[in-house]
């Protein structure tokens, strides 16, 4: 006695179809959580008041950068990882010659593109000395001889007779800064990564659904 068996539609196509199918989901399905997560994270640092620069900051990447696999995978980094990560873990910082940060305040004015002025940049920009004036309680001070102009700015005094002179704080000195903990980029990686079961599924089943 002959058996012969057919099998209709082919078993050997069916399979590789369903594996293509499959390596269209699982890529897709990495794409929608890497970008998901970049916009949560860079939500985060908006609403923070952390700055849109910074918060640009953040990119994602799928690979493989071309083509469909069912091992693809989503990568969400940051271009400033230092700030990023102190913000989100509320680092301690130290000057790096254990000697004082200086905190600029508002009379400090700002650098280029907004920056942070140091004190010898400052120096270097208005023309003038600071002097170091020590406090037994509070931050130290590096302080200008001059006054405040239109803008509130430090700078040097013209007047002869001394008028509108005086004593201005340009920066505080502290030997260290506790950020405070303004992010929680952990808890919206782990919101990504429990969704990617679902979006493979959605993205496997849905567009048969739709036929």
């Amino acid at each position: 006695m002959k058996l012969d068996i057919d099998i209709t539609p082919d078993l050997a196509a069916l399979m590789a179809a369903e594996i293509k199918a499959g390596e269209k989901a699982v890529t897709a399905a990495m794409r929608q959580a890497g970008t998901g997560l970049k916009t949560d994270w860079r939500g985060q640092i908006t609403q923070a008041g952390l700055g849109r620069r910074l918060a640009n900051s953040i990119r994602n990447r799928t690979y493989p950068r071309s083509g469909e696999s069912l091992n693809a995978a989503a990568l969400v980094w940051s271009k400033a990882p230092v700030i990023v990560d102190a913000h989100d873990t509320g680092s301690l910082i130290r000057s790096k010659d254990g000697f004082y940060l200086a905190i600029p305040t508002e009379a400090a004015g700002k650098g280029t593109r907004g920056k942070a002025l140091t004190p010898g940049e400052w120096e270097r920009r208005r023309g003038l000395r600071l002097r170091f004036v020590y406090r037994r309680r509070g931050p130290s001070l590096l302080v200008v001889d001059g006054r405040l102009n239109s803008r509130g700015f430090g700078v040097v005094s013209r007047a002869k007779t001394g008028r509108g002179r005086a004593t201005v704080p340009i920066f505080l000195l502290v030997p260290q800064v506790k950020l405070p903990k303004r992010l929680d980029l952990d808890r919206d990686a782990e919101l990504a990564q429990a969704a990617v079961p679902g979006l493979i599924v959605a993205n496997w089943v849905e567009p048969r659904v739709k036929r």
